[in-house]
């Protein structure tokens, strides 16, 4: 992935809250490589060290062990930082249908005090993940940003909380906001491991261990994945982006949407195995079908993604045959 044409003053410091998580890694790798400085809050509950063992004696990068859930991490991780990339959350649907609480108190109280603690210090911009969730019931196909339909679980509610608080510390207090709605994005790092695992780390760990996996309800739902290398992009060119862009929230993805049958056989395929998977029940709180309109997010932002679902799925496969 080429980032070149991306580009920072030198001594540019940025943080990455969740940075020890699987998107926070890879955007906290990617820039640890283009020679600027990381620093990195994280509590480790989703995160895990692993993920940026090999950033550790990396003199440009710092790790503050907080939890976002507290107001003084936040304001002593943002001293000094230029640009914040907030992708702390507690993620998962069926996580926040079984605890909604924990999941209101992270993702809405969490980022609350990030956005109280990157304007307190200045921050040029900050840089929030929200989630394709935040569409809920709407059904038209592709999503476009400004339809948005009711929310379909707390995980949801959470997200476009974010959303309104974001657009609000802009208009009341100048605090560059943008919001990147992510769809489906999987990669290297992914927890295959995790009781709240995402479907492609779902489906990769099972074959590999000759296993059928379960597919959620008859297979037929559909979804626009988005490899990482694509999201990381949109992060860093969003923090470069033009003022129109302020305030507004933006969909990261592919541009496409592919069904989960189909998606289970590519990856058999790539991974030549013939196992036929099992059915189980649709699960709560998830949409039928996710396609993402990302004209908005190329005219703004300039992004661009390179790499699309086959060749995604081809380099994670390889990461997880080399990981699990």
């Amino acid at each position: 992935m080429g980032f070149n044409n991306i580009s920072f003053p030198k001594d540019t410091l940025f943080l990455v809250t969740g940075g020890a998580g699987f998107i926070g890694s890879n955007i906290s790798e990617t820039l640890l490589d283009m020679g600027y400085k990381v620093r990195v809050l994280d509590n480790f509950s989703t995160g895990k060290r692993e993920n940026i063992a090999n950033m550790l004696d990396n003199n440009n990068f710092q790790l503050i062990e907080g939890d976002i859930r507290d107001i003084d991490a936040c304001k002593e991780a943002c001293k000094n930082v230029d640009y914040v990339l907030h992708q702390a959350a507690l993620g998962s649907v069926p996580r926040s249908i079984e605890d909604p609480k924990t999941s209101n108190d992270v993702n809405i109280t969490g980022t609350l005090n990030m956005m109280i603690a990157a304007r307190d210090n200045s921050v040029k911009r900050f840089v929030y993940a929200s989630s394709s969730s935040v569409y809920g019931d709407e059904v038209n196909l592709p999503k476009v940003e400004d339809r948005v339909g009711k929310p379909l679980s707390p995980y949801a509610i959470t997200k476009k909380v974010n959303e309104l608080y974001a657009r609000n510390f802009f208009e009341l207090y100048g605090l560059q906001t943008i919001g990147l709605r992510y769809f489906n994005v999987f990669g290297r790092r992914q927890d295959a491991n995790s009781a709240y695992a995402a479907v492609i780390p779902i489906f990769v760990k099972a074959l590999l261990n000759n296993i059928a996996p379960k597919i959620n309800g008859d297979g037929k739902q559909s979804r626009d994945f988005t490899y990482i290398d694509n999201v990381v992009q949109a992060n860093l060119k969003a923090c470069l982006a033009g003022d129109e862009a302020v305030g507004e929230v933006f969909n990261i993805a592919n541009g496409g949407r592919v069904y989960l049958n189909d998606l289970y056989d590519i990856i058999c395929r790539l991974l030549e195995k013939d196992i036929k998977p099992v059915y189980g029940p649709d699960r709560k709180g998830d949409i039928k079908h996710s396609n993402a309109d990302i004209t908005k997010a190329r005219k703004y932002l300039g992004y661009n993604p390179e790499i699309n679902v086959d060749d995604g799925l081809k380099r994670c496969i390889q990461w997880y045959k080399e990981n699990l």
